[in-house]
């Protein structure tokens, strides 16, 4: 049995803490996962942990976690920002950043991964990609084949077609997709339900344009 803290008690930890339980009752006892505990300020403890009917306590924040043997860290947070200062100070402290991918993700095994990556329920990865260390895909996501990811991206339910490059700490947000052969840089931040088309280079915002005009013609009566 893996021993677990999980970093953050936000949504993305409750829904991390759910899909864990609901693993656990999918494998042997020797492959379930037992949830120590989570990392949280203490100023957010009433805003997010007391929000979430969580069974494990919180143990500390991240000042005051001391690695221990034959546990590790689960990164449950969707900001791209702090969670670039909380893998800083993890590997400062020289935890162990564990990896989480539920029993319904299907995954070539054709692929390269690094650690500390989390995949929710119904994702997919083909045929020979290569991803990096500490990303996060939500359910639905797929990463399709030749691809290859950095660091710390965070995928919300996103689609990346095939032979796309995508460097560090990007954001992709709810349903949005990349085409095949993009090539995107570091730091972008692509809006729910883009369609990303034309290669991106760092620090890029992709969005619609603030009150585009949309019309909604009704069926003839």
């Amino acid at each position: 049995m893996r021993n677990v803290i999980i970093l953050g008690t936000g949504g993305c930890a409750a829904q991390l803490t759910y899909y864990i339980e609901d693993n656990n009752s999918r494998v042997k006892e020797d492959d379930k996962i037992r949830i120590l505990g989570y990392i949280e300020d203490e100023k957010s403890i009433d805003e997010y942990y007391n929000k979430y009917n969580y069974k494990s306590p919180v143990l500390c924040d991240i000042d005051g976690y001391e690695p221990r043997p034959n546990e590790e860290v689960l990164i449950a947070i969707m900001n791209i920002d702090l969670r670039i200062k909380m893998i800083d100070k993890l590997l400062k402290k020289k935890a162990s950043i564990g990896s989480f991918f539920h029993g319904s993700v299907l995954i070539s095994n054709d692929m390269d991964i690094g650690e500390g990556n989390i995949i929710f329920p119904y994702s997919m990865i083909f045929e020979n990609a290569i991803i990096g260390k500490y990303n996060l895909l939500t359910s639905h996501s797929f990463i399709s084949h030749d691809c290859v990811i950095g660091d710390n991206n965070f995928f919300s339910h996103a689609g990346i077609a095939g032979n796309v490059r995508i460097g560090n700490n990007n954001y992709f947000g709810i349903r949005s997709t990349v085409i095949p052969s993009i090539i995107m840089g570091d730091n972008n931040i692509i809006q729910a339900g883009m369609v990303v088309d034309k290669n991106l280079k760092d620090s890029t915002t992709y969005f619609y344009r603030f009150k585009e005009k949309v019309l909604a013609i009704p069926a003839k009566s």
